[in-house]
């Protein structure tokens, strides 16, 4: 479907390591901590709901990481990333920071 050039390719890290599940754990636990103190209080609701799912996303993923389940813990790690996102997205945390999010840094 693509034409791709594959010598662009030779720097591709095709393993989730370690090291690397750990640094997207403290990725997203950060993001955890500034959403958790950033909910909309009008729609507290659903900031709660989204914030519910990352949570429960985060926590299953320390449970793959635990038994040695590198792919499922990154998946999950990456499901919660996703529900914070959204949720940053739409106005659910008031986060401004395009470091950890799809949002703009300015207030």
């Amino acid at each position: 479907m693509y034409d791709i050039d594959d010598s662009e390719y030779t720097n591709i890290i095709d393993k989730i390591t370690k090291d690397k599940l750990e640094r997207y754990f403290e990725i997203t636990g950060k993001a955890l901590k500034m959403c958790e103190i950033a909910m909309d209080k009008k729609r507290h609701k659903e900031a709660k709901d989204f914030f519910d799912m990352a949570s429960r996303y985060y926590s299953d993923a320390g449970h793959f990481m635990k038994h040695n389940d590198y792919v499922l813990a990154f998946g999950a790690l990456n499901y919660a990333h996703g529900w914070l996102d959204a949720g940053a997205r739409i106005g659910l945390f008031d986060v401004h920071d395009s470091t950890l999010f799809t949002v703009d840094d300015k207030e």
